[in-house]
């Protein structure tokens, strides 16, 4: 797919975390780094009316066209783009388990936070198709101790290549 190699936000990321980084404390593998610019295959999500309207019901909507199906709330690509597993295919916290994950020294695995842009709404019939990449991994000392933060970008297209959204999630391992 050609709109995978496209720019994504983690520049302007870093702009915003005003680059904060402690020097390489030694903490991330080199097999690890390596990974950086790894994704994971594509996922692909066709959206429908109703997992819209059950969405919007389970989280409170308020506006008829999140109720009546119309449109996708913006959070609903949360759920939509979490892969369907087996409950023991997933792991301690919950989430399941990711070949994006890298083997680390540290094991404790924390959200660390999102950030999302959306550039088109989501409709029902939209065929969804998500790339998520391993975008940066850095360390930093923390008051209770060194961190390693993993950061992913999903790019969010139609099945035509229409951006619909980016996101950056940051994961922390301590």
């Amino acid at each position: 797919m050609p709109w995978m190699n496209q720019k994504s936000v983690v520049p302007e990321f870093r702009r915003e975390t005003g680059g904060r980084r402690d020097r390489d404390m030694g903490l991330i593998p080199d097999k690890a780094r390596g990974m950086i610019g790894a994704s994971d295959p594509p996922m692909r999500v066709e959206v429908s009316r109703r997992e819209i309207i059950k969405y919007s019901i389970a989280t409170e909507q308020r506006l008829k066209k999140f109720l009546d199906g119309d449109e996708a709330p913006p959070m609903f690509l949360f759920g939509a783009l979490r892969p369907l597993v087996p409950v023991n295919e997933l792991g301690p916290d919950g989430i399941a388990t990711t070949s994006l994950l890298p083997d680390l020294p540290l094991k404790r695995v924390m959200a660390g936070g999102t950030k999302t842009r959306y550039f088109c709404r989501i409709k029902p019939g939209d065929v969804l198709v998500a790339v998520r990449t391993l975008s940066d991994i850095y360390e930093k000392r923390g008051s209770k101790g060194d961190l390693i933060f993993l950061v992913y970008t999903i790019d969010v297209r139609t099945e035509t290549g229409e951006r619909v959204a980016e996101e950056v999630q940051t994961r922390i391992v301590r």
